[in-house]
């Protein structure tokens, strides 16, 4: 078995019927030899059945309770008997032939991780890859819209090296999965990729940014509450990853910021009667 490909669901029925339809049109004209494992966090929407009636070839790991993202994806790593290992969010869609061009540089490239260009519904680049959370870059995102200039993620329209990539599309082989740099679980959601990345650059393992592999990555599809879970998983991310791997005066300065802009959107969400921004930094004050 060349290359496992694993996706973790939690009631995207037609999202992860789409992706495994997309994965099998990729591949249909190419020998490369594959499985497909999902790991299924207890979906109550059909999606097992789904997975029974449509796919019958792919591999389920069905969960009694919702392992979250990391777990989840551990567990299908360790079953899974490929050469290589591509995680896979379930709300992608592969274009083309972007699974074999991904596999192909990862092979030329066995000691790191690799990930896809990542595209919005509409084809539109994906911010996807950047620089690891160092305190500039922590108050750049949450102070001067990192993101939207450019200064804490981007999507190169080259390949080049990078801190870390979005754990929406990342392909390494198992070896180097198994080498201690599984997902750590004690993170339930968002940031498991910049974690792991992280423990693989302490390692020496590099990361790269592919950007002929591309990639639909839809977003959200998991996501319980869409307005409050992502600020409220970045600020718990950034509180974890600081108290991981961090001294105590940098973590006092990060739970300095956060507090900070949790005040100042706290407020502007009550100046302008904008429930939902004073609720969700209510309760990412709490976090810190």
């Amino acid at each position: 078995m060349e290359l496992s490909i694993i996706i973790v669901s939690f009631n995207t029925l037609k999202l992860t019927h789409d992706c495994i339809a997309s994965l099998y049109r990729s591949l249909s004209q190419v020998s490369l030899k594959f499985e497909i494992i999902v790991v299924d966090n207890v979906s109550t929407d059909g999606t097992r059945q789904m997975l029974k009636n449509k796919f019958p070839k792919v591999r389920v790991i069905s969960n009694r309770e919702n392992a979250g993202f990391g777990k989840a994806n551990n567990q299908g790593i360790r079953a899974a008997k490929g050469e290589f290992i591509l995680l896979l969010n379930s709300d992608t869609v592969v274009l083309n032939s972007s699974i074999t061009k991904l596999f192909s540089f990862a092979k030329q490239h066995p000691n790191a991780f690799v990930g896809g260009k990542l595209l919005n519904a509409d084809r539109s680049p994906q911010t996807s890859c950047g620089p690891f959370f160092s305190l500039p870059v922590v108050f750049a995102s949450l102070f001067l819209k990192g993101d939207a200039f450019g200064l804490t993620r981007w999507s190169p329209d080259k390949t080049r090296k990078v801190d870390w990539v979005s754990g929406a599309c990342i392909i390494a082989p198992k070896k180097l999965f198994m080498n201690d740099l599984l997902f750590d679980e004690h993170i339930f959601m968002y940031m498991e990729e910049i974690d792991l990345l992280y423990r693989a650059s302490l390692k020496g393992n590099p990361t790269y940014f592919y950007h002929r592999a591309l990639i639909v990555h839809l977003g959200g599809g998991s996501s319980q509450n869409k307005r409050k879970g992502p600020v409220l998983n970045i600020y718990r991310g950034l509180l974890y990853f600081y108290g991981k791997y961090k001294p105590e005066w940098q973590l006092s300065i990060v739970k300095f910021l956060l507090k900070t802009k949790a005040i100042i959107a706290y407020s502007i969400g009550v100046m302008m009667g904008r429930v939902q921004l004073k609720e969700t930094y209510e309760e990412a004050y709490k976090l810190v």
